[in-house]
């Protein structure tokens, strides 16, 4: 769960915040030196592994609670990594943080995800547009399978201009 952060640990997210390339503030993020401000990723079981200008990989380990009546991970919950890899990897391309806004998410779902299974998620920026930026993210599986695909339009999200 998200812990309240000190006055000194949100100023210091501030100036990382207003220093620090995309992949560099997202690498920050992964190794907790800003505060997270929500337990999305603790409770959809993903940890980034990789931020380099235009690729994040995430290491995606969904439990139980996200799966459907079936007993697999619901697409919904496909969804939202995908799209969570789409959007970093957009964000990773902009000489300071920015969080991204999805105007389209496309996906193709290829083989059932599996809860308690540890996956892995990469996310491609292919064109990082001042205004629009396209990305496209697959889960793989420890074989190398892809499990799902997508494809993405994002924009900045305005709201987080400096």
């Amino acid at each position: 769960m998200s812990v309240e952060a000190s006055p000194e640990a949100m100023q210091e997210a501030a100036d990382l915040w207003n220093t620090l390339s995309g992949a560099e503030f997202i690498r920050a993020m992964r190794d907790k030196r800003i505060p997270e401000f929500s337990d999305i990723s603790d409770y959809i079981g993903q940890a980034v592994t990789v931020a380099e200008h235009g690729l994040v990989e995430i290491a995606w380990t969904p439990g139980e609670k996200l799966c459907n009546p079936g007993g697999t991970v619901h697409g919904g919950y496909i969804a939202m990594i995908l799209d969570n890899a789409v959007c970093l990897a957009a964000s990773s391309t902009c000489d300071r943080f920015m969080p991204m806004l999805t105007l389209n998410l496309n996906i193709d779902y290829l083989r059932g995800v599996q809860a308690g299974e540890t996956y892995t998620v990469t996310g491609t920026c292919v064109h990082p547009g001042r205004t629009r930026m396209v990305s496209n993210a697959a889960i793989t599986d420890t074989r190398g399978r892809p499990l799902a695909q997508a494809s993405a339009s994002v924009v900045p999200n305005k709201a987080f201009a400096r």
